[in-house]
């Protein structure tokens, strides 16, 4: 009978592995813990990287949270040497106090270790050992918080995660996934394999240990099997997470207008496609997904608000703002008063008078202070712009504007008001107080967002540049 479930195990574990396994000859990681579910891992994945003719790279992550770490650390390189397999440890140091708790801020630091060593040995696939058990506790974790189908979801197959692993081209399998805890542990008594024990895993006081030891005893006994049964329920909401994405996508491409949503194509979709969308929007911004209450809220603020309202709703990581009936995603940046008062207490920021340089030809300035680089782009033969001889004889003052500046944009043209000419443009109102202007003897020549002042414009055939701003 131990025979016949070994077999299973293994054969589970190499078809899982069919479809993103590498070619002969590549590299595949092995995130080692040294706990029963990993070592059960290393021996699977060794037998089978002989018979196919891949390298194994075990890695392990030393949070130094217990006082074993070390002996851990020291347990699985010891292994790895009996076994042939190539091994590496990262000591990561975990954030003091952090808001996340120490159960989460541990987990973020063990990937990005992860995806650091990966990168370093050329690993491709990495392999956890998560199993069948840790599926049922993640999708009954997710419930209890609330979740909609992206948590019940649970956890892939295979899937890649440039935000935990730092790496876009690195692909996390997990080949366990349909094998039970009961298994595995009859795998690892069958093999003789040694492993340790981390004592957190007792610890009550994490939900997930909770679960395990408290919740998932009694769900076993009243309804046998349920862990397999979570596992179908999960792939269920996969499929329809799938669905919501794919539509997700396409709403998105019909309200697109460039970077922003246009809010009169977003007003004819229903409520649910209109969460569904801008959880979609958020997700491809690389932003924390908002909570269905926030949504909500903010979804409110923007279709009822006045037309001319300049409305702003602050997420924790951006703002989303409102203009001329679109919707955009900024980010979050100080106060132009905050700045300066940093100034003003010795600490660099905006000067109040602006900032005085000297143009000696470069290509580029770059302006910290002011949010950006401005370019001096030459002006091919018959263009206009500024004299490059006379630029640089001048006293250049860059500076966001205070307020009653105009500019003329050409001779046929009339003198009008920045004001006028960010309407004109289109420039967003919150745009406008750091697109900074450059001056030279008290004359406007040039205003990121608009152009140059005519009054500037060389009018002889000589070499010249043209202006422009890039914020960073």
């Amino acid at each position: 009978m131990k025979k016949q479930q070994t077999a299973t195990v293994a054969d589970i574990f190499a078809s899982a592995l069919d479809a993103c396994a590498p070619p002969s000859g590549s590299t595949v990681g092995i995130a080692l813990s040294g706990g029963l579910d990993s070592a059960a891992l290393l021996h699977l994945a060794h037998a089978w990287a002989q018979e196919q003719g891949v390298t194994l790279h075990a890695f392990h992550v030393h949070h130094g949270l217990s006082p074993n770490a070390d002996a851990w650390l020291a347990h699985c390189e010891k292994t790895c040497a009996g076994m042939g397999i190539a091994f590496e440890a990262r000591k990561v140091t975990l954030e003091k106090n952090a808001k996340t708790g120490t159960e989460e801020a541990a987990r973020k630091r063990r990937y990005a270790a992860l995806g650091e060593l990966c990168a370093t040995h050329g690993v491709r696939l990495l392999l956890t050992a998560h199993h069948q058990d840790d599926q049922a506790e993640t999708v009954l974790l997710q419930l209890l918080r609330g979740s909609g189908t992206a948590g019940l979801s649970g956890m892939d197959g295979a899937n890649s995660a440039p935000e935990l692993l730092g790496n876009p081209d690195l692909v996390m399998a997990r080949p366990l996934l349909p094998v039970s805890r009961r298994q595995l542990e009859a795998y690892v008594a069958t093999h003789a394999i040694a492993h340790i024990h981390d004592e957190s895993n007792d610890d009550p006081r994490f939900a997930r240990n909770a679960l395990r030891h408290q919740v998932m005893p009694v769900l076993a006994q009243a309804f046998p099997g349920f862990q397999e049964r979570f596992a179908r329920s999960a792939q269920h909401a996969q499929s329809a997470q799938r669905l919501l994405t794919e539509l997700a996508t396409q709403d998105l491409l019909n309200c697109l207008d460039g970077d922003c949503i246009e809010l009169a194509k977003l007003r004819e979709l229903s409520a649910d496609r209109c969460y569904n969308l801008l959880r979609h929007w958020f997700g491809t911004r690389g932003l924390r997904m908002p909570s269905t209450a926030w949504l909500a809220e903010m979804l409110a603020q923007l279709l009822e608000a006045r037309p001319d309202a300049q409305l702003l709703v602050t997420h924790p990581e951006c703002h989303v703002r409102r203009h001329r009936d679109r919707l955009y995603l900024t980010p979050k940046l100080d106060d132009l008063a905050g700045m300066r008062e940093r100034d003003d207490a010795g600490i660099p920021g905006l000067e109040k008078a602006g900032q005085q340089f000297v143009w000696k030809g470069e290509a580029s300035l770059a302006f910290p202070a002011y949010g950006g680089v401005l370019h001096f782009d030459a002006v091919e033969a018959g263009g206009q712009g500024i004299d490059i001889a006379w630029l640089q004889s001048q006293a250049l003052i860059i500076d966001f504007r205070q307020g009653g500046e105009r500019l003329k944009l050409a001779l046929n043209r009339p003198t009008k008001s920045l004001k006028y000419h960010y309407q004109a443009f289109d420039v967003p109102a919150w745009e406008r107080e750091r697109l900074p202007l450059v001056c030279a003897a008290q004359q406007l020549l040039y205003a990121a967002g608009i152009g140059l002042d005519c009054h500037c414009l060389s009018l002889l055939d000589r070499p010249c540049v043209t202006l422009r701003w890039v914020s960073c």
